[in-house]
């Protein structure tokens, strides 16, 4: 579907590119000629939906497209990364059959599967007491649903193909960047089960590697969230402007299925 100026989905330009411009090909050579065809179009979102429509990169996951059990067959499946930058087309005869599938622990992985059954999809599953079990759960899970945290977030992607999920840096991995509506940068730092001062000091070390490096004149914020935030850390960001403190709670619900329960 095209949007109101009538021009493709996203993704359909970057394919748009890659059959212009030939395969092998670059990151950077797509974002360009999306860029040249179509003046507008947001940089993040160019280097996002490659990494949707990239079936061996493991981000791919934490975009809604990819959210379940299956092969990778689409009509978005069709680009394979070759090296840091480096995209061509995906051949499943050359490259092998990539598809999405679940660990034993329910979480979401990208490899090769063969020709993986469809599924539901599954969030990763809390540990009882109301917490994740691990750290990358509950990174994994505020990843896919950024709109918890604030509507129009969305996962920032650099030009090289390096998703917003624990991005590297020089002075460390932010866990989550994030972009908002204002295209501005949101930097999330997870702790799975109390948020500890020391993190105050963390989110401050990523604000200002990203203001410095990634940014461009954007402004940058930041966000810890902690299954429980602790005085500690609320006296720390209280001297600090540009960082807000949330706390996460697991539910469960339960209800009854069956034909005598309707369901």
């Amino acid at each position: 579907m095209a949007d109101s100026a009538g021009r493709p989905p996203v993704w359909q330009m970057v394919k748009q590119a890659v059959d212009e411009l030939g395969s092998p090909t670059t990151n950077v050579a797509v974002r360009d000629w999306v860029l040249g065809e179509y003046p507008g179009t947001n940089r993040t979102t160019i280097a996002c939906q490659i990494i949707v429509c990239t079936v061996n990169h493991d981000s791919r996951i934490h975009y809604p497209q990819n959210q379940k059990v299956r092969a990778a067959d689409g009509p978005m499946d069709f680009l394979f990364r070759s090296g840091h930058g480096q995209l061509e087309l995906y051949d499943s005869g050359r490259h092998g059959a990539w598809g999405i599938a679940e660990t034993e622990d329910g979480r979401l992985t990208v490899g090769l599967v063969g020709e993986p059954g469809g599924g539901e999809e599954r969030p990763p599953r809390p540990e009882p007491g109301g917490t994740f079990a691990m750290e990358a759960h509950l990174r994994d899970y505020v990843a896919a649903n950024l709109a918890r945290i604030e509507d129009g977030l969305d996962l920032y992607a650099d030009e090289n193909g390096n998703s917003g999920v624990e991005y590297g840096t020089p002075v460390g991995r932010i866990d989550i960047l994030a972009t908002d509506h204002n295209g501005d940068f949101v930097v999330v730092e997870l702790k799975v089960s109390r948020g500890a001062d020391a993190a105050c000091g963390q989110i401050l070390r990523y604000k200002g590697w990203v203001r410095q490096h990634v940014a461009d004149g954007k402004k940058v914020r930041g966000i810890i969230i902690a299954n429980r935030i602790t005085d500690r850390i609320k006296y720390a960001v209280g001297e600090v402007e540009g960082v807000e403190l949330m706390e996460y709670a697991l539910d469960v619900t339960l209800k009854r299925v069956g034909p005598d329960a309707g369901g």
